[in-house]
């Protein structure tokens, strides 16, 4: 087992009831279980218009987290990709249906369209007043007559839930929402399939590549293409919207996570979306946050809908339902300047061929090696510190040209500089206050070694980190030590101190100290190995 559940048959049931049970008493369900699963609002008093919604389970938050003021009057919740019974649909509809009349809002497939609509014909044989509407805003397949309901759903549910609570009559909610639909159009893509409680997962994306206009249940995108980057696979999406979109109207987009991107992925996910040819055209964002998932589908999906001044104030009011993560204006707001002291003071710049090219030299080993002391810190630690080195190497070849190359006192302090605002991570403060000591000493005339010893004491008093602790320091204090009798005696303590760091069954700094003897053993510090790789290639150089 893979997933955390008990028994495939009680997800849903058990789902429902955590659900319950944390809502502070705001939501209740109907007796049962387990074939009548409704989920309608504590303080329902049928006076109002009705909105009534549901479906397959395993879209969480949708459907019963969009339960409460301004949204959904009741969720209908049926098995993983399911459609509930027509007889809990009917459930559904009875318990919250008054005078008023009520509102269904169903997504474009059959079993959902079938099963609803059989429960409105016969609420409406109780003397109900029962409208439905059904979402296609899918706009991967344009030539299917029948168009799937996606994440826009979640734009019928707001605006048409918010006229309900104002006591807006059925024929204007009903109006409303039928509005929306016409104008609300959605894509999504993933870069996997999802996993459903207790079945074989599907492979049928390959790396490297993404599914474009896949649906909700894992259904097959209309096309497979290559896999580059978020930039691109944004622009892929937005291409086809923008297709779809009124270019003079100002529209709202929803960016939703169906269900395993991370939350760092879906800002980034977020940036490029605003700044597409689409974003011109967007005035407000909902999300990005996941509201109509698919499982652990590792994918987004967007969707656009042109805004009147009354939509707006729909989808902009305040409701309690933390499921929904509010509709924000588009902004870009220029970014403030540093405080006072924080502002960099950059060194003149000056030429030096050599030290130019020996900078150089340092930087492109530590790129070199990125993929190597990657997989040695995924032993012990987070698998980033060939990554962390890497990027500050790129950096600080970018800054080449602006650094004091031919002052080496001045040149240890803009390292340190340099370092500390493009390395990441706590390696990336002890290197520059390594360099920055370093300099410091320089500057009183000790030479090259000396210098770098005092940098190394202060990183080490500031760091706390000695030898043996299993760190950087096991390798680069012995080559310091002797740096004074050449580079080969210099890379030979280094690599004698970082193979010893394999026999370290502890490590008394970083984030290797979390770390269990069993996992450490036979592993080199990658912070160590990184030293002695540096003084190897440098002494072959």
């Amino acid at each position: 087992m893979t997933q955390f559940m008990n028994h495939r048959e009680n997800i849903v049931t058990e789902a429902i009831d955590g659900l319950l049970m944390a809502s502070g008493g705001k939501l209740v369900r109907l007796d049962g279980y387990p074939h009548i699963r409704v989920v309608l609002r504590a303080d329902w008093d049928k006076s109002r218009v009705a909105l009534v919604s549901g479906g397959g389970s395993g879209h969480e938050p949708a459907h019963a987290g969009f339960v409460g003021p301004g949204m959904l009057t009741a969720a209908v919740c049926g098995d993983v990709f399911a459609s509930p019974s027509v007889d809990a649909v009917l459930a559904g509809i009875l318990a919250v249906t008054g005078p008023a009349g009520c509102l269904l809002v169903v997504k474009n497939y059959t079993g959902d369209r079938l099963n609803f609509g059989l429960a409105a014909e016969r609420a409406r044989a109780f003397g109900l007043k029962v409208n439905i509407v059904i979402v296609d805003d899918d706009i991967a397949l344009p030539d299917l007559p029948q168009a799937r309901g996606l994440a826009g759903t979640l734009f019928v549910h707001k605006i048409a839930g918010h006229l309900a609570e104002q006591g807006q009559d059925l024929a204007a909610v009903t109006q409303a929402a039928q509005r929306v639909i016409a104008g609300t159009k959605s894509i999504g893509m993933s870069l996997d399939t999802c996993t459903v409680p207790g079945s074989h997962k599907e492979n049928r994306i390959a790396p490297g590549k993404a599914e474009l206009g896949l649906g909700i249940h894992g259904e097959p995108g209309v096309e497979q293409i290559d896999f580059t980057s978020a930039e691109q696979a944004m622009a892929a999406v937005t291409q086809k919207l923008a297709a779809m979109t009124d270019t003079s109207a100002p529209h709202v987009a929803l960016l939703n996570n169906l269900g395993a991107a991370s939350v760092l992925e879906m800002a980034v996910l977020s940036y490029e979306l605003l700044r597409s040819d689409l974003g011109k055209r967007l005035k407000f964002i909902v999300g990005p946050a996941a509201m109509m998932t698919s499982l652990d589908m590792r994918g987004f999906s967007v969707s656009v809908l042109p805004v009147t001044p009354a939509d707006e104030a729909a989808l902009c009011a305040a409701t309690p339902l933390a499921a929904w993560p509010g509709c924000q204006r588009v902004a870009n707001p220029a970014p403030l300047a540093l405080p006072d002291g924080l502002t960099p003071i950059r060194p003149i710049p000056s030429s030096h061929p050599a030290t130019r090219a020996f900078l150089q030299k340092c930087c492109q080993i530590m790129m070199g090696m990125e993929a190597d002391l990657n997989a040695l810190d995924a032993k012990s630690g987070d698998g980033d510190t060939g990554s962390t080195l890497a990027g500050a190497a790129r950096a600080l070849i970018g800054a080449l040209d602006h650094l004091p190359l031919a002052d080496h006192t001045q040149l240890y302090r803009a390292i340190g500089l340099e370092l500390s605002q493009t390395m990441g991570g706590s390696s990336g403060v002890l290197l520059a206050i390594f360099f920055a000591a370093a300099g410091d000493a320089a500057s009183s005339g000790l030479t090259m070694q000396g210098a770098l010893l005092a940098g190394l004491e202060r990183m080490q008093q500031i760091g706390g980190a000695n030898l043996g602790d299993r760190t950087m320091i096991d390798a680069l204090q012995p080559a310091l030590m002797v740096l004074d009798q050449g580079m080969k005696a210099a890379t030979a303590a280094a690599r004698k101190g970082a193979d010893h760091t394999a026999t370290l069954r502890r490590a008394n700094a970083g984030r290797a100290a979390y770390v269990n003897a069993e996992t450490l053993a036979g592993h080199k510090d990658p912070g160590a190995e990184a030293v002695a790789r540096l003084f190897e290639a440098l002494t072959t150089a």
